[in-house]
């Protein structure tokens, strides 16, 4: 028997895992280089290569050998992994790792595993109608693309929070550890649960460089790093070199402690055995004494280990110059088509692959089986696990609204969701205090109303504690930490590994993460043409504090903009609610929350406004998308009007309806068609989005040619976009947020904007049908009463009192019918 090169790792095993590297480096290479002669049967010729060589080397060799050792230790324990690569350049090593343990051939038959597999493996690989070159949607085994950097770890921490079997290994590049989000990800040990979450462990692979020169971490001394990370929350061990037959070893030892310290921790806090296991009572030790410091591990390998040492009289392996394709130019340059075939040849392809091109049993054999392959694990394709969350009935929460009582009562709009989200929690807690649901907010749950949830359940913090706190505590599972990109990252990661949560947010700083939104957003795109990806519960983004209550803030909170980030995007993933009051938010709620594939986006402001609509009302108003409000119209749905007054969003319904009334009372001779829109889609025409009108559907709600006056909660030109394509675009004349704004009055922020009732009403005089009897005078009216306000809110610093204290009354003051 072979003498162990460390203790438990055979030399023969050592062979083994370097045989499968080379098996993964050598796909690697292929991929970005070849389109023919895959498995080099024959000599290389400039047409067997791609005429454009696209993909990264660089930190790909790195990536399979972490790949190659945690495989081994999944074999070794029979634990759950899964593997989070923030380097998403390193897409080919990923595809060649799921090609060496199967799952993608079994995925994509097509791609099959001998020697016309790994030809379509590498003829697919950035080419047009193939694979991206990220480790992208397309990859089994994977939760995160990388193309956008900062997030691995933070999505490797969603994945982690409520599944207490997993461990999840995640390769911080050292480019990627320069950006804000992943700064911010170190965190993590303030917010993990060692009773009821699994775990992370970071390797922070430090190769060195990035695509044009040096990382700042790859420069910075071990000590310096380890002292970061130790002040972080975590213990790391450094594992280094450019010797294979060193590294490897040193790192799979690294690599058990680390997983032996991770049960320790779990098995100490769920006061069980160290098994490995999940679950776990809730009698451990008590975890507010006390912080764990997770393990990490910093790796320095050399950037483009093991590709060509000096090309061109430069120096390339262990450099920049290795970040993409350390071999270019081949049809013009016959040297570096012959170092590309002996770089390819040193992995000795003929000993990897047999006469079929499959790989050889002893490295096929190094595969964990079935699901424990990382490749293959339910917690990349999170549908597999997911299930539907209980949801109580909504009669529950319904606030009362009658008809001859609307618009009278003031509510806080979000507060009905916060008691749905309170029980949704206890739905779904489990024993050991872990679920399948959070809620995810910049320490803002009781400022955006949802505080109904903290009678179930704490804000999470694993820090000490001390007797001032409020509702916090190591087992809390509201998660509020000051970064919209972790509390956005932390949910994508949770959804996407097969639970369901909500972020919840002010409106303005949701812009923080628009980009993670976006990417998001592609994920899901490219995920619903992949039949194999199960579906996973949408992320529902809420938005409160809104631009139009705001005033207090001033202008740095007053902006729309995240509305009109996501609205050009895949018509099938992205939704955009405007809920006009609690029980419209109420059901949009439900209705996004038990939804999948979605990136749901629902504005609603958490102060407190007037109540228009029943729950029953509500739901079919939002199950229409958009609707004509007969008791604010002065005709008849059958009817011709003169002007169609629309709204969208809490504020903007607020001020249409009172300039409704002022028509009303005013201008009674003047139809008036009064319409609500929630659901932004149907907005659009139906051949180019899912919720989109027909064209006569459009028509039976707008009219076929009557001028509408459009009131909305966001900027004007997004309805501009919406209803292009449709008839006569230009009879809409849209009011919304025009970037005025400053520290106010709530009344002066419409007025500012010119979305205010004065100026509604005067919009619609100026656009109807006729001019009726009386415009004149409700137009000198409006001047007068804009003037009055001016003058007013700087005397007194408060709105007029009729327009703070306005309510609903129907027409000639009475009761609405």
């Amino acid at each position: 028997m072979p003498a162990d090169v460390t203790p438990g790792y055979a030399a023969e095993d050592l062979e083994l895992d370097l045989r499968w590297w080379a098996a993964a480096n050598y796909l690697t290479v292929g991929q970005i280089y070849l389109r023919e002669n895959a498995l080099l049967t024959e000599p290389l010729r400039v047409e067997h290569t791609k005429p454009r060589l696209l993909g990264h080397w660089g930190t790909s060799p790195g990536l399979s050998m972490v790949y190659a050792l945690v495989n081994r230790r999944i074999r070794e324990t029979g634990s759950s992994w899964l593997y989070v690569t923030g380097p998403g350049h390193g897409g080919p090593a990923l595809v060649a790792a799921a090609w060496l343990e199967g799952t993608y051939s079994e995925v994509y038959p097509q791609v099959g595993d001998d020697a016309a597999g790994v030809l379509r493996l590498f003829r697919q690989f950035s080419s047009p109608g193939g694979v991206p070159s990220h480790v992208s949607v397309q990859t089994p085994g994977s939760i995160h693309e990388g193309g956008e950097l900062g997030y691995a770890l933070v999505h490797a921490a969603g994945a982690a929070f409520d599944h207490p079997d997993l461990v999840v290994a995640c390769v911080v590049g050292d480019g990627e550890a320069e950006t804000g989000p992943l700064a911010a990800s170190w965190r993590l040990p303030h917010f993990l649960n060692p009773r009821r979450d699994g775990a992370v462990l970071p390797i922070l692979h430090l190769n060195g460089y990035k695509i044009a020169g040096p990382t700042v971490l790859g420069r910075t001394d071990d000590e310096d790093v380890q002292a970061y990370l130790r002040s972080q929350g975590w213990d790391p061990v450094v594992v280094a070199g450019d010797d294979p037959r060193e590294v490897f070893p040193a790192f799979r030892e690294a690599l058990a402690r680390a997983h032996d310290r991770i049960r320790e921790i779990q098995a100490g806090a769920r006061g069980n055995a160290t098994d490995g296991g999940g679950g776990g009572g809730r009698d451990g030790a008590d975890l507010s004494d006390h912080r764990a410091a997770w393990p990490a591990i910093v790796l320095r390998t050399p950037k483009g280990w093991t590709g060509p040492a000096v090309v061109d009289g430069k120096q390339v392996e262990g450099t920049n110059l290795a970040h993409q394709v350390p071999l270019a130019g081949l049809a013009e340059n016959p040297e570096h088509l012959r170092m590309l075939e002996e770089w390819m040849r040193g992995y000795r392809p003929d000993e990897l692959f047999d006469g079929d091109g499959r790989l050889v049993p002893e490295l096929r054999a190094l595969a964990p089986e079935g699901d424990l392959r990382m490749s293959a694990t339910p917690y990349a394709n999170g549908g597999r696990l997911r299930t539907p969350l209980p949801m109580p009935e909504l009669s529950s929460y319904e606030v009362e609204v009658s008809p001859d009582g609307r618009g009278r009562e003031l509510v806080e709009n979000t507060i009905t969701t916060g008691r749905l989200l309170r029980d949704l929690y206890a739905a779904t807690a489990r024993p050991d205090g872990g679920g399948s649901f959070r809620l995810f907010s910049p320490d803002e749950t009781v400022s955006n109303r949802l505080q109904p949830v903290f009678e179930v359940t704490d804000r999470c913090f694993m820090g000490p504690l001390r007797d001032t706190d409020d509702h916090l505590g190591p087992d809390g599972r509201v998660m509020e930490v000051l970064s919209e990109h972790l509390c956005q990252g932390w949910l994508e990661g949770y959804l996407l590994s097969g639970r369901h949560g909500m972020f919840a947010t002010y409106e303005a700083f949701a812009m923080v993460s628009a980009s993670m939104a976006v990417q998001h957003v592609k994920w899901l795109q490219h995920a619903q043409e992949l039949p194999w990806r199960e579906s996973v519960s949408s992320l529902n983004i809420l938005l409160t504090s809104t631009c139009w209550r705001n005033d207090h803030n001033g202008f740095s909170h007053q902006g729309p903009g995240l509305i009109d980030c996501l609205l050009p995007l895949a018509p099938g993933v992205v939704r955009v609610f405007l809920p006009p009051d609690a029980n419209t938010a109420l059901w949009i709620s439900e209705h996004c929350l038990s939804g999948t594939d979605h990136v749901n986006l629902i504005v609603v402001d958490k102060q407190k406004h007037l109540q228009y609509l029943s729950l029953e009302e509500a739901a079919r108003a939002c199950s229409a998308g958009a609707s004509m409000w007969e008791w604010a119209s002065t005709c008849g749905p059958d009817d011709d009007p003169d002007i169609v007054l629309a709204c969208a969003g809490d504020v903007p319904t607020q001020e249409a309806l009172a300039a409704a009334e002022l028509l009303r009372d005013h201008v009674p001779d003047l139809k008036v068609r009064f319409v609500n829109v929630i659901d932004l889609m149907t907005l659009i025409p139906e051949n180019d989005h899912p919720n989109g009108f027909s064209d006569s559907h459009f028509e039976d709600v707008f009219t076929p040619e009557r001028h509408v006056v459009f009131a909305f909660h966001g900027y004007p030109r997004a309805i501009h976009q919406l209803i292009h394509g449709r008839a006569n675009p230009g009879r809409f004349h849209v009011r919304g947020f025009s970037e005025q704004g400053t520290t106010t009055t709530p009344f002066d922020m419409v007025v500012l904007n010119r979305m205010s009732r004065f100026h509604l009403a005067k919009e619609v005089l100026r656009r109807a049908r006729t001019r009726p009897p009386g415009w004149r005078e409700l137009k000198d009216l409006c001047d007068q009463r804009l003037a009055e306000h001016e003058s007013y809110i700087r005397e007194n610093l408060s709105d007029l009192p009729d327009i703070a204290s306005w309510t609903w009354q129907g027409a000639s003051g009475t009761a609405a019918r």
